[in-house]
């Protein structure tokens, strides 16, 4: 599946796209930095022997499928006046990957990153300095929501896990849909409180502004704390252990948690609302 996405280097933007799991970044935006007419500035790179021997290097290293022999006819003929190259027919006659094309208003011709890194500096030094650092910065934030979004996941499993003893220990049969509903958020809040140090409703009328809830809200370091919580209070719920003593017990470990991950330098401070008063 390709996802459109887009960074702007020297007042450049440039598009860059996810294919078969790696990053392919728009020849033809890099080109415009230099020029608008971007197809001819592609084929004159592509015509310079080096670039020829760069992109057969690059396929012979990381294309099992692709043709060498036919380089060896392109590379005699590289920097002859008559030798014209282009991306579609590279990839034609060689069985190359490193490119793909792609049509939104007009054709762009979209480079594996290695490829796009190398055109970059032919484009221009100072223009390759800066878009490998706005790339680089672009990859460490992607990496960031990832690891967010996986222990995200992580609370959703352990919070099936909490729900389950809810309903197997808390819930009598003979309770309506809505009063099960009700002992589900009230436990919830409890988390929510032991770690927020607020319900889900009071974050609700603290922030009206808000479209989202006070999970969404947590950091990576919440996150954890969150779907240990969980597990620690469906034991404490298949125990019997009273509700008041569930939540004191669970803010403590909580502050624990917190203490712990901060030894290792993955927060700054501790939160607020996880300071003992």
């Amino acid at each position: 599946m390709l996802k459109n996405q887009k960074m702007e280097v020297l007042w450049t933007y440039i598009k860059f796209i996810k294919f078969k799991d790696d990053d392919f970044i728009s020849l033809t935006d890099i080109a415009k930095y230099k020029w608008d007419k971007s197809d001819v500035l592609i084929q004159s790179w592509m015509r310079n022997r080096n670039t020829i021997e760069f992109l057969w290097l690059w396929e012979t290293l990381n294309n099992q499928d692709f043709k060498p022999h036919e380089f060896e006819g392109f590379r005699k003929e590289a920097w002859l006046n008559s030798f014209l190259m282009s991306p579609k027919k590279w990839a034609e006659n060689t069985n190359a990957i490193w490119i793909i094309s792609k049509s939104w208003k007009y054709w762009w011709t979209f480079a594996h990153k290695d490829i796009a890194f190398e055109f970059a500096n032919w484009i221009s030094i100072e223009f390759r300095l800066y878009f490998i650092k706005e790339f680089q910065r672009l990859k460490q934030e992607e990496l960031k929501t990832l690891d967010w979004s996986a222990k995200r996941f992580l609370t959703k499993i352990n919070y099936k896990i909490h729900t389950d003893a809810i309903k197997e220990n808390l819930i009598p049969k003979e309770l309506s849909k809505n009063d099960i509903n009700f002992v589900y958020a009230d436990e919830a809040d409890i988390l929510n409180k032991a770690l927020f140090w607020k319900t889900a409703k009071e974050f609700r009328e603290w922030n009206p502004w808000k479209k989202w809830n006070i999970r969404d809200e947590a950091t990576i370091e919440q996150l954890i704390i969150l779907a240990n919580m969980e597990s620690i209070n469906a034991e404490f719920i298949k125990m019997w252990v009273k509700q008041a003593e569930r939540l004191e017990t669970l803010n403590k470990a909580a502050i624990t948690q917190m203490k712990s991950l901060l030894s290792l330098n993955i927060v700054k401070k501790l939160p607020n609302n996880l300071k003992q008063s």
